[in-house]
């Protein structure tokens, strides 16, 4: 096996937590990069693929589930309305509540977007195959689930 980083102690180079913190920045990286190209960030991305999905739901609604903080949320959604890629609208059952709506623009950005995340994952994964990226998503996906019932 080649060596991880040679900079680094033994010890560490065979230890997960450290493997998936140094591979986890890979990631980041190569997702950074890929949402630059769409002069975008993961958060956008988030959004627009939790409204392709899902359709429309209130700002508290998306951060909700995207995991994102208020005041990210309303700075990122103003972006993408910025930008043509979502509708703002009051709520007819609220009126003190917006309702976000994915454009077809926006649509047509987070299915780009999702391409995107598509080729990052096969640069990432590459000296891996098909059974391999298969089998460390299914263990990637048990320890954290195992850790979000914490």
């Amino acid at each position: 096996m080649e060596s991880t980083a040679p900079q680094s102690p033994a010890g560490l180079r065979t230890t997960p937590s450290w493997l998936l913190n140094q591979t986890a920045a890979h990631a980041t990286r190569l997702l950074s990069e890929g949402f630059a190209a769409h002069d975008l960030r993961g958060y956008h991305y988030r959004l627009l693929a939790a409204l392709a999905e899902d359709g429309p739901a209130s700002q508290a609604d998306l951060g909700r589930r995207c995991g994102i903080d208020r005041s990210d949320v309303v700075a990122a959604i103003n972006d993408l309305a910025g930008r043509g890629l979502v509708v703002r609208a009051p709520d007819p059952a609220d009126r003190r509540r917006n309702v976000i709506s994915l454009t077809a623009a926006g649509a047509d950005e987070a299915h780009r977007m999702g391409d995107t995340i598509g080729r990052v994952q096969d640069e990432l994964l590459a000296p891996l195959s098909t059974a391999e990226r298969d089998q460390l998503t299914r263990l990637l996906t048990r320890l954290l689930q195992h850790h979000a019932r914490r």
